[in-house]
């Protein structure tokens, strides 16, 4: 077995493949060096927590002990499927092996010309970042999304003036939507975040970020928080990749147009759901479960459950906890849970127009909304609510459960 990558997602292979009885040689290829590590912390706890989490620690699955051989910094060049077995290719030479699991990861957006903005992905970018963060540093951060409302709350907590940009009209757009996303502008102000909407950047200096409209924002230090793309640049040719690089696959995680001992897992993959249809990787609970359903299928051996991993983002930023479970879809009606101007914990709901399914929940500073929103999509199909009973923050959730 060789497995490209040295993240959750390849962690989680090797350990399912030991779990399930597999005896055979594993071979583990990663590109960074050093040995896995949780990658939430490096936004969420940027500067209270220095030192990679190592997964050994957070999940108890020593990747250096399972694994045979674990080559870190040894990145995959090239792959050929010409022969009988999958060929991987490095700097050091080919690799070939009975099954192939891609689990390569994925890497920070930077847009050609932005060359002097940092990005956060890696531990190393990490450390560069936290470094250049003195109280007192000037920051901009261009794009309000997840990774860029984490380091800006941070940041400001920390003494660093901030000043986010966001090219849309309001924050989060791309995972919640304009009308949920506007809700959480106000909390920048309340951090002591400087919030821009609406803005485009057109050119990253060493002296900060000139806007369309000509204005210049001053900055000490520079971060694209534009969002992150599958590392599988070195597939190209080899396995068909969809316009973003990503590998779509099954639900087994067998890659569609690949022999059958060719997988992708975590960050690279798009997943073929029953309940969601195609769920882009990005997801923390997909890396950490999706092996165990690759495995069972690679190896022939009854897998103990049918588990279609619902997508799963969870943030704490400015001063909010924030879990969103399911896939909205541009089209859903939003149904608020709870009233965001009113101080207390309040939640969004995305059912699918016309029906009583819903797509997607979002609970924020409600955690005992949390376990109820992840049990509603642990069944076969999209959980059904009773709208008048979820939008009650005074109700469980549970309680409007069709089901």
């Amino acid at each position: 077995m060789l497995v490209v990558g040295a993240g959750l997602a390849a962690t989680q292979t090797v350990a399912a493949l030991r779990e399930r009885g597999y005896d055979g040689r594993v071979v583990v290829l990663g590109a960074e060096g050093v040995a896995p590590y949780d990658r939430p912390p490096l936004s969420k706890h940027l500067l209270d927590r220095p030192r990679p989490t190592w997964l050994a620690d957070e999940i108890g699955a020593d990747l250096l002990t399972l694994a045979d051989e674990v080559h870190l910094g040894t990145p995959a060049r090239g792959l050929s499927l010409t022969g009988a077995r999958p060929e991987v290719l490095t700097d050091q030479g080919a690799l070939g092996a009975d099954a192939l699991v891609v689990a390569s990861g994925a890497h920070a957006v930077q847009p050609p010309g932005w060359e002097a903005a940092l990005t956060l992905h890696t531990a190393a970018d990490a450390e560069r970042l936290r470094a250049a963060l003195v109280p007192g540093a000037r920051l901009v951060v261009i794009g309000a999304g997840w990774i860029g409302a984490e380091v800006a709350g941070v940041a400001a907590a920390a003494g660093v003036d901030v000043v986010v940009v966001e090219a849309n009209g309001a924050p989060l757009v791309a995972a919640l939507g304009p009308t949920v996303g506007e809700l959480t502008a106000p909390w920048y102000a309340a951090a002591g975040v400087r919030l821009l909407t609406g803005e485009h950047v057109v050119e990253v200096g060493t002296n900060g970020v000139s806007l369309a409209d000509g204005k210049l924002i001053a900055a000490d230090v520079v971060l694209a928080a534009v969002g992150a793309r599958p590392t599988t640049d070195w597939l190209a040719g080899a396995l068909p990749r969809e316009p973003d690089g990503s590998l779509r696959v099954d639900e087994h995680h067998r890659v569609v147009g690949a022999p059958r001992n060719v997988r992708a897992v975590g960050d690279v993959a798009l997943r073929r759901s029953p309940r969601h249809g195609w769920v882009p990787g990005g997801h923390w609970d997909g890396a950490l479960r999706g092996p165990a359903a690759l495995v069972a299928d690679l190896l022939g051996t009854p897998a103990d459950a049918v588990t279609d991993v619902a997508p799963y983002v969870f943030s704490t930023q400015l001063g909010h906890e924030l879990a969103l479970f399911g896939a909205p879809h541009t089209d859903d009606e939003v149904v608020l849970r709870g009233d965001p101007a009113g101080g207390g914990g309040w939640g969004a709901l995305w059912f699918r127009r016309g029906s009583d399914d819903v797509g997607a929940i979002l609970t924020v500073d409600r955690p005992r909304d949390v376990g109820a929103a992840r049990r509603l999509f642990t069944a076969p199909g999209l959980p059904r609510l009773d709208r008048a009973l979820a939008v009650d923050p005074g109700r469980l959730l549970r309680e409007a459960s069709l089901v």
